[in-house]
């Protein structure tokens, strides 16, 4: 997806950290009766992307039993940084009816 410039919106690289980090956290707390919610996320752009592939790798950086801190980072098809963002992930009781 892209902006009126022609360039990968920043926003999507944030939702894709955020998913990353989202999803290994639920991987981690799913059979404890626990959910993981996304409670802040910020991002740097460092590199415009204007056509191709970009992928992310998210680095746990901290595991307590109420939170999780992600390290992400967001490259291009030639491994250039285009964003490194961090999350953080709250542990809650999973809600009931999940």
């Amino acid at each position: 997806t892209h902006q009126p410039y022609g360039l990968l919106h920043g926003g999507a690289s944030v939702v894709l950290a955020e998913t990353l980090g989202s999803v290994g956290s639920h991987f981690i707390v799913k059979d404890q009766g626990k959910a993981a919610v996304g409670v802040e996320v910020n991002a740097n752009h460092v590199r415009s992307v204007r056509s191709g592939w970009v992928y992310g790798q998210a680095n746990l950086v901290h595991k307590g039993g109420k939170m999780h801190v992600w390290s992400i980072e967001i490259k291009d098809e030639e491994d250039r940084l285009v964003c490194t963002s961090r999350l953080t992930v709250m542990i809650i009781s999973k809600p009931s009816g999940n």
